[in-house]
């Protein structure tokens, strides 16, 4: 049958008893299968982190002006990476640089949840803040 009708003859189950075939142009099926995949994948939500880097001894303004930095990108669904990077003997402070980014993130609280708690990475110490998704 399908050689009369110029169409390829494809096995769609082969487990079943008895097995299910179909009888269409393969060559078209695999086309459609790609472009499916190819829209499937220009839908998908990309994860964008924006990164905001500070000191353990930043100032109260500077401080206020990267956290509006920060509600800025989270409103726009974009994750927020917050960095405090030590130079030098600043790194005696960590526990002042930790404190810093806790309040960073209880600042924040209501447009994104912390996905993890400070981490000391060499001379960086990070936390990830991930919006809160809308309803």
């Amino acid at each position: 049958m399908a050689d009369e009708q110029g169409l390829d003859l494809v096995e769609i189950s082969a487990k079943a008893d008895p097995p299910v075939c179909k009888i269409l142009d393969y060559q078209k099926y695999v086309y459609q299968q790609k472009k499916k995949a190819k829209e499937m994948k220009a839908n998908a939500s990309k994860v964008v982190i924006k990164e905001i880097r500070f000191g353990p001894n930043t100032d109260e303004h500077d401080f206020q002006f990267k956290l509006a930095h920060a509600r800025e990108f989270l409103q726009e669904g974009a994750k927020v990476k917050a960095t405090i990077f030590f130079r030098g003997r600043s790194i005696m402070f960590k526990d002042q640089g930790e404190k810093q980014l806790l309040r960073f993130a209880v600042e924040l609280e209501e447009y994104g949840r912390t996905e993890h708690m400070p981490v000391l990475e060499g001379k960086r110490m990070n936390i990830m803040i991930a919006p809160i998704k809308k309803k």
